[in-house]
């Protein structure tokens, strides 16, 4: 074969026809690189046409490797490892010198992500990467330094310690509530947010809970919207689709510019702590044992900040 034909081969048909071989059909193929089977079996022929010789034997829905595509597969699998291989030394090459944080999605949309600038202002020079994810990674194996955890998530890592317990509190948008005092009963009036986490945390506090505390009747087939991030549901109150029950952490900005106000300030805890832990060889990095530092002491001021004046 030239090497102007060999040239031809589309990397594309190749990719679909690696994926193939190693998920063993069209159809996993095709749901691994997002695409139809069909555009799996278009890529294929035009290796086949290519190549002169047959890749896949179609009986039916089903396809097998002939000795050709087994042989061809082998060979070209070898050049899709090395990409991988390439990509990952790249990952680590990056990693080596920055500092990679993980944390819960909303705790990067709406607290840390937020915070950081205070962190780049003091340390210009130094690489920060934020990472959100609600999977707990694996510390020590997954490229990651430090990870902001949520209650006993935080068990499965070696070295980690207490940030804040964060309270939750009524928060909506001033055109639905003047901000003004408001008895808690009126907050019912109003279409209600709620936030319902994923079942392996404990449950966020809910607007039934926050009704016993403040003594006022709550109509449990009360409807409305339900979301799993608490950033979501934040975000929904300040577009004006009701009231939430806030993290305070997450909403000290858009108190502060005043797209949300607290019409009534009672509070309730959340049920677990988020905790910072991080992998021993983080703080061996240029300014690791300082961010640490600096992520602990922050957590301190948000734990004064979030708790109401009365427990302090």
């Amino acid at each position: 074969m030239t090497e102007e034909r060999l040239k031809a081969i589309p990397l594309k048909s190749l990719q679909a026809f690696e994926a193939v071989g190693r998920c063993g059909g069209v159809t996993a193929a095709a749901l691994e690189l997002k695409v139809s089977p069909g555009a799996i079996s278009q890529q294929i022929r035009k290796i086949e046409s290519f190549l002169g010789v047959s890749l896949l034997e179609r009986s039916g829905r089903t396809v097998e490797l002939t000795a050709w595509g087994r042989l061809y597969h082998q060979e070209i699998s070898k050049g899709f490892e090395q990409f991988a291989l390439a990509q990952q030394l790249l990952e680590k090459a990056r990693n080596e010198t920055a500092l990679v944080l993980s944390a819960l999605s909303s705790v990067v949309n709406k607290w840390i992500g937020r915070r950081i600038f205070d962190w780049q202002a003091l340390h210009p020079n130094v690489q920060v990467r934020i990472i959100g994810r609600d999977r707990e990674p694996r510390i020590g194996f997954d490229d990651v330094d430090f990870r902001v955890s949520y209650g006993s998530d935080v068990l499965q890592h070696e070295h980690y310690t207490e940030l804040f317990r964060d309270w939750v509190v009524p928060a909506c948008s001033p055109a639905l509530m003047q901000d003004r005092a408001h008895a808690a009963r009126e907050l019912f009036e109003h279409p209600l947010l709620h936030v319902e986490w994923e079942r392996h945390f404990t449950p966020y506090p809910s607007w039934a809970e926050f009704a016993a505390k403040a003594n006022v009747p709550f109509d449990a087939s009360t409807s409305g919207l339900s979301f799993t991030l608490s950033s979501s549901a934040i975000d929904a109150a300040v577009n004006k689709r009701g009231i939430v029950l806030a993290q305070m952490s997450m909403i000290s900005d858009e108190l502060a510019a005043q797209t949300l106000v607290i019409p009534v300030d009672l509070r309730i805890a959340l049920r677990e702590s988020y905790f910072l832990a991080w992998d021993r060889s983080a703080l061996q990095k240029p300014h690791g044992r300082e961010f640490r530092d600096w992520l602990i002491a922050i957590s301190r001021q948000q734990a004064v900040a979030s708790a109401p004046k009365s427990t302090l």
